[in-house]
């Protein structure tokens, strides 16, 4: 090897201070650096993990917001839904009471105006029964006794009664 030039004791001696100094560099510092790489790439995924959690619980957040927010429409819907109900039905039971009292009270006129339909009629009878004995009095110029007073009264009570009914 001398006749190439290399020296076979300074190449052993290179190799041994170069296997030396590889050795103490990968103690010293490779492995130092590996470690520190390493926790640095750990806490990038620790820190991209994280994020994914956080936009998962982000997305079921807004999620679980637009069901609040879709049930309290629903409820709103459904509150405005029973309002109207009861609104209807309040206005059908004052329609139903209004209707009723209208009703009593024309019940109430036809009662009224019957009793006093009959009580002008008895007090028309009762005038004609006066005017009709005058005039049997005054025809006959004599009174008349009870009975046949009585059979004259409704005798022309019952000519009125035929006329009334013709009219």
């Amino acid at each position: 090897m001398g006749a190439l030039g290399i020296n076979l004791v300074g190449l052993i001696t290179q190799i041994v201070s170069f296997v030396i100094l590889f050795a103490i560099l990968y103690k010293l510092l490779y492995r130092p650096i590996l470690g520190m790489l390493e926790q640095r790439a750990n806490r990038i995924q620790e820190s991209l993990e994280t994020a994914d959690r956080v936009r998962q619980e982000a997305t079921s957040q807004q999620e679980a917001m637009q069901g609040q927010i879709e049930a309290a429409r629903t409820e709103g819907q459904q509150l405005i839904a029973q309002a109207r109900e009861v609104a209807d039905r309040f206005r059908e039971e004052e329609l139903a009471k209004a209707r009723q009292d209208i009703e009593g009270e024309r019940t109430r006129a036809t009662a009224n105006i019957q009793r006093e339909r009959d009580a002008a009629i008895e007090d028309l009878r009762r005038e004609f029964a006066g005017m009709a004995i005058m005039a049997a009095e005054r025809v006959i110029e004599r009174s008349l006794d009870a009975p046949t007073h009585q059979d004259i009264i409704n005798r022309v009570l019952e000519e009125g009664n035929s006329r009334a009914g013709r009219n």
